[in-house]
């Protein structure tokens, strides 16, 4: 499995044959090394509505007839959009070609700011386990430290993306004990950066690891699984 990242809170997973995007926030991303015009997905993973996560997923879900997976709030509100879509919530799991992705938790909000000034409702927030080729990833999405990822952390993490702008989501403090929750084999840093509200050093947060397993991913670098 080859494990990817792309800026902000964008990670992109190959796996069985099948491209897995999660939060495609491309345009605006000036942090990003993808173009939303040429990427390719099959699926598209989204922990929340915000519009730095939904980003560019209508355009790229049509173009490539990929399906998008997240909260069964989001998913109705997409469909209407014309995307295929496939609703969970948080707790829920199912099995996908790819392998199986199971919501859990998250601390933060979720509304999708339309360009007409309204903002629609987007279900809950959620983080995401994908497990597949034997391995178990998990993406925190947006979120605020909370005690319960002792038990996210009981599924055997290989690598998890862990937000630390401060701000909206955790701050590298607190990462640093999300981190500790989870028990992750490796641990890679996220949210941070894009905008002046949640400018970091993340060499602070892997400095705070006790168990020094954090791996700083520029965009475009990737893992293997």
């Amino acid at each position: 499995m080859k494990v990817s990242y792309h800026g902000h809170s964008v990670v992109k997973l190959e796996t069985g044959g099948k491209t897995v995007l999660i939060d495609p926030f491309i345009t605006g991303n000036s942090l990003t090394d993808l173009n939303a015009e040429e990427v390719k997905a099959d699926y598209i993973i989204l922990t929340h509505a915000h519009n730095d996560h939904v980003g560019d997923t209508v355009e790229i879900a049509k173009r490539n007839d990929a399906l998008v997976i997240t909260n069964a709030d989001l998913a109705t509100y997409l469909g209407w959009q014309g995307v295929r879509t496939h609703g969970m919530n948080i707790g829920g799991a199912f099995e996908f070609d790819f392998g199986k992705v199971k919501m859990t938790q998250a601390f933060h909000g979720s509304g999708y700011a339309t360009e007409d000034q309204q903002i629609i409702y987007g279900g809950m927030p959620a983080g995401v386990l994908v497990m597949a080729e034997g391995k178990t990833i998990y993406h925190a999405g947006d979120t605020g430290l909370f005690s319960d990822m002792k038990l996210i952390g009981r599924h055997g993490i290989d690598l998890a993306f862990l937000p630390i702008g401060d701000n909206f989501t955790m701050g590298p403090e607190d990462a640093a004990v999300a981190a500790e929750f989870i028990k992750a084999k490796q641990v890679v840093p996220i949210h941070f950066n894009t905008f002046p509200p949640i400018k970091q050093d993340p060499q602070k947060f892997l400095d705070l690891l006790e168990e020094k397993n954090g791996v700083l991913l520029e965009p475009g670098q990737q893992l293997e699984l």
